[in-house]
């Protein structure tokens, strides 16, 4: 019977981590209690112990599917614990065997294997005669390989050369090899189940010439750096002994310092700035060009000199030629032009004592607030530098870096400044409503420094560390919305508000401005085009809706594309686009033109409200049902336009027999309030006037005048408070085809400041009280006050809605849970499941 097929059982010990291989005495580190048992019955019996590999070094109790199926056979020549090591065993590693699973597990791990015969492959008597030269080949390339990286290493030991060379297979060899390298897991596991000794060795010269290579690669790039910083150390020997000489010589310094030293005394630059400049150049001439911070102090040093600390454009102080340029780029946007305009005249009286503006053109998008910064800039002769804010996050864009940081650079604000080559240039703080913060900190909180008179004239860059004078700089800011802009930030700016056009104004926008922009822009200004009037009316009326004049642009660019199209087909024209061509060159309308709603309707009202956006008109809608008095609201109200709507309610039970209706008919009806259109949020007082309207008409059966739009908050008591933007709720009522707006007898102060347009063609009706409001909105009504035993007799009634499901989406029913007559119901926001 041969060794292959006779079946032992021994004491085994698993490795975590690592393999072992034959042919060697090694000590191996014990830490489980059964591997420590497993060495222990080694030793006092014939210290026979089966050494097996983990696939997996965190299973802490190995099966038979957790071990490779080749082991080692050894003998425990010893075991030692020492202090700070553990215990170990000492062993001797004989040969492989084929390991046929475990014995038992307790008191420790019993393995059971069978021999492994060793395959063709080795150099013996037994072997071929290719297999034996195949084998010497490739141990003389092992040796040989082993050889180079030890040299490499700077690690070749005599002994251990010694003991390769002596060994007589290729699988001893191997074995031996694998022994020495540090080699991965996966390679140590293919080695120890690999039973043909030549392809081991194959396998352990495979991973000799990559490490090889490797090692010769990292050899060379220490020696690159060795000789690197040999020549850099002789080099300031050099340069040392080269200044000495030129000393001695009476010879100036090299060529970059007297230039920079030139620049210095050309920039012109306060005492305290030019102190400091030839201090970081005297430090510069001491380290050398070669040193590390040389390169530092340079750039820092060429910021300086580049900076504009005494150039300043001249100033075009005449007021008329101002106003014209103004005038030329730009229709309306008086207040604007005003500023500048005075801007202008005290500077031609006050001089240079004059420090520079701090504007901010607030409006939405689309009516020209970068555009006008541009014409400012050209107006006054000054050159302008826009830099846009939206989405900076890091102070450092503001301040600039500190020069302990690699690659830092001075803020936008300085390297503004150093391309418009003058300390005096306009610049523009574009959408600083949309700066941010995070933890690379506030850009607005460094912007306070620059945009305040009594401190931007020292502004201090962390770069630059010494001050920079801003006051004379013209600033101006753009932003959307005003609610976004710290009030600190806020309160250092001058605010005009451009809260957009009238229909009047975009039309002469269209006709003197935009088309013969987008006649040039598409290459055909020679040709004769003509836009009618009625053409572009029914653009901006059907095609667009907007504060400004962006998307009007947009469309007649789209409309002088189409004559593009017929000019290069080889038309001459003349062309002109009448009323009937838009709907051919644009497709068909877009939105309604006129009154918001199509006739007078039941609880149905139009309100007014104002967003980044510009004006818009707000319609809402009462519908009435029976039931056990639910109200809900929807259309992604706000908190504050919830509590506007129960105000409203309140009002019309506190009233409910002056308008002729049962105070008890609350507690059974269902009240559904929507203000379309639902995807956008809406929140504000303002339409508490709108909601209570909408409420009481719903109630009473009054239509609401479909010409009348209104605005105000409501109290309880039913008095109409003031309300804020006055101005862009008017022109969206105009550009809606409202005949009568009815605003707080409060904001009647404000209605001198509207456009002539807008108070010639609006009927502006200012209200102390709701009554006031409902005497002007509601007409007679079309049949008796809802009542729930008439509800559906009579088809003018408001339509019943059924009482709305749980659900997910946007609707949040508000349940009354007071059930007692005549009492206010407890509104509270009831959550879906």
């Amino acid at each position: 019977m041969t060794d292959a097929s006779i079946l032992r059982q021994i004491p085994a010990v698993p490795l975590r981590g690592g393999a072992v291989f034959p042919g060697i005495t090694t000590t191996i580190s014990i830490g489980r209690r059964r591997s420590l048992a497993a060495a222990q019955a080694a030793v006092e019996s014939n210290g026979q112990l089966l050494i097996l590999v983990q696939y997996d070094a965190e299973v802490e109790l190995p099966g038979d599917d957790d071990l490779v199926p080749v082991g080692v056979l050894a003998t425990v020549r010893d075991i030692l614990r020492a202090p700070h090591v553990g215990v170990q065993m000492l062993v001797e590693l004989h040969r492989r065997v084929d390991f046929k699973g475990l014995g038992a597990t307790e008191p420790y791990l019993i393995g059971r294997y069978v021999g492994l015969e060793e395959q063709p492959g080795s150099v013996s008597e037994t072997a071929s005669v290719s297999e034996t030269t195949v084998g010497e080949a490739v141990m003389i390339q092992t040796i040989a390989y082993l050889e180079q990286y030890a040299d490499t290493l700077g690690e070749s030991n005599q002994q251990v050369m010694a003991t390769t060379r002596s060994k007589q297979t290729p699988g001893a060899l191997a074995d031996y090899v694998a022994g020495l390298l540090n080699l991965p897991f996966d390679l140590e596991l293919e080695l120890l189940t690999t039973i043909n000794g030549v392809e081991r060795l194959k396998l352990v010269l495979e991973y000799l010439k990559n490490e090889l290579k490797i090692a010769k690669v990292r050899q060379k790039i220490q020696t690159d750096a060795r000789e690197s910083a040999e020549k850099a150390q002789r080099d300031y020997m050099l340069r040392e002994q080269m200044k000495a000489i030129r000393n001695e010589l009476g010879e100036g310094a090299n060529d970059l310092i007297e230039e920079l030293r030139q620049k210095i005394e050309a920039a012109a630059m306060p005492e305290e700035v030019h102190e400091r400049a030839v201090s970081e150049l005297k430090r510069l001439e001491y380290q050398g060009q070669q040193s590390a911070e040389a390169s530092v102090i340079r750039t820092y040093l060429e910021w300086l000199v580049e900076l504009p600390w005494n150039q300043m454009t001249e100033d075009n102080l005449d007021v008329v030629h101002v106003r014209q340029v103004l005038d030329e780029d730009h229709y309306g946007l008086d207040d604007v032009k005003d500023r500048i305009v005075e801007y202008v005249a005290v500077r031609k009286l006050a001089g240079t004592k004059m420090r520079g503006a701090i504007i901010n053109l607030n409006g939405p998008p689309g009516v020209g607030k970068t555009s006008i910064a541009t014409s400012v800039a050209r107006a006054i002769g000054r050159e302008m530098i826009r830099i846009s804010l939206g989405g900076v996050r890091d102070e450092a864009e503001i301040r600039g870096h500190r020069r302990t940081y690699i690659g830092a650079i001075p803020g936008r604000i300085i390297r503004a400044l150093r391309d418009a080559k003058t300390r005096n240039p306009v610049i523009v703080l574009d959408e600083i409503d949309k700066v941010g913060s995070d933890w690379r900190g506030d850009p607005s909180s460094a912007l306070l420094e620059v945009l305040d008179p009594e401190q931007n004239h020292s502004f201090a860059d962390h770069y630059l560390e010494v001050p920079f004078d801003l006051s004379q700089v013209i600033f101006i800011t753009t932003s959307n919305q005003l609610s976004t802009i710290p009030a600190p930030l806020f309160d250092r700016m001058e605010s005009i508000n451009m809260l957009g056009y009238i229909e009047d104004e975009k039309l002469a926008i269209a006709e003197q401005y935009l088309l013969k922009k987008q006649l040039a822009g598409h290459g055909i200004e020679d040709v004769d085009v003509t836009l009618g009037e009625a053409a572009l009316r029914k653009i901006i009326r059907h095609h667009t809706r907007e504060a400004g004049v962006r998307q009007l642009e947009r469309h007649i660019g789209k409309v002088v594309r189409k004559l593009a199209v017929k000019v290069a087909a080889g038309e001459t024209g003349p062309f002109e686009v009448t009323e009937a061509d838009v709907a051919e060159f644009l497709g068909p309308d877009k939105f309604m033109y006129g009154v918001a709603e199509e006739k007078d309707e039941v609880g149905v009202v139009t309100g007014l409200a104002v967003s980044g956006f510009g004006g818009n008109t707000l319609p809402i809608e009462v519908s009435l049902s029976e039931g056990n008095g639910r109200i809900t609201l929807t259309g992604s109200l706000g908190d504050v336009m919830r509590e506007s709507a129960q105000a409203a309610l309140t009002y019309a039970r506190a009233n409910a027999r002056s308008l002729g209706l049962t105070p008890t008919l609350f507690d059974k009806v269902n009240i559904h309030i929507h203000v379309p259109d639902g995807a956008t949020p809406k929140d504000g007082p303002s339409a508490g006037i709108g909601l209570a309207t909408a409420v009481i008409s719903a109630f009473t059966r009054r239509p609401v005048r479909r010409d009348v739009a209104m605005t105000g908050e409501v109290t309880l008591r039913g008095k109409v408070l003031a309300i804020g933007g006055l101005k862009a709720k008017t022109i969206a009522a105009h550009r809606a085809g409202i005949k009568t707006v009815i605003l707080p007898k409060e904001n009647a102060k404000d209605i001198p400041e509207l456009p002539e347009r807008i108070r010639e063609d609006l009927n502006l009706v200012t209200a102390n009280h709701l009554d006031e409001a409902l005497a002007i909105a509601l007409l007679e009504p079309v049949g008796p006050p809802f009542s729930v035993e008439s509800n559906g007799d009579d088809t003018g009634k408001p339509p019943i809605l059924p009482p709305m499901k749980k659900n997910g989406g946007g609707e949040r029913p508000l349940r009354a849970e007071t059930r007692e007559p005549g009492l206010q119901p407890r509104l509270e926001i009831r959550k879906d499941a």
